[in-house]
């Protein structure tokens, strides 16, 4: 049962670097995002300290 689910009928060399493939994309994007929305809080955090304190 396992070896017909690891073997796809065949059709295993495309199916198991399509499935690679699409998890090294979503990781990626995943990390990039959560890079930016770091990136981006923190320089809203400094606009709102340099507002708070004034020209």
């Amino acid at each position: 049962m396992i070896d017909h689910l690891i073997h796809m009928g065949g059709y295993a060399a495309y199916v198991w670097p399509a499935y690679g493939l699409a998890t090294v994309c979503i990781v990626g994007l995943y990390v990039t995002t959560r890079r930016t929305l770091k990136a981006r809080e923190q320089e809203f955090e400094r606009l709102k300290r340099e507002r708070r304190e004034g020209p």
